[in-house]
């Protein structure tokens, strides 16, 4: 897999650096416009389902076991698709996966950074 793919908040400024910008949120970002944002896709599929990010509510205590959860959800077959143009994508080239959760350290696109460069094989499509 890549090793090249980053993640930042959807409201910070747009870098040269960042390469193909994927926001992986479920919900689009409140106060960002649309033609503003500088994403080349929105993969809405790939985020966490609404049940878990329910249950996890950003509490980091809970992010080792949203971790686990949702990189279990990711195996579900439901979401290979996605699951390959993501991977696909990060094979390009250098990639940013961008979110509107405060806590990045916390949130689904670290887990998915982490897993696509390599760092976690947890995800099982290694």
């Amino acid at each position: 897999m890549s090793k090249d793919v980053r993640y930042r908040r959807i409201y910070d400024a747009a870098s040269p650096d960042d390469g193909l910008r994927i926001l992986v949120d479920a919900i689009w970002p409140r106060g960002v416009r649309k033609q503003d944002a500088r994403v080349d896709e929105w993969m809405r599929a790939i985020a966490p389902s609404a049940e878990l990010r329910t249950w996890y509510g950003h509490d980091p205590e809970r992010y080792v076991e949203f971790r686990r959860r949702y990189l279990a959800e990711l195996r579900d077959p439901a979401r290979h698709e996605v699951v390959q143009r993501l991977r696909e994508s990060a094979r390009q080239g250098r990639m940013t996966l961008l979110t509107a959760t405060r806590d990045l350290e916390h949130s689904q696109a670290a887990v998915l950074a982490g897993w696509l460069n390599g760092e976690d094989s947890a995800a099982g499509y290694r």
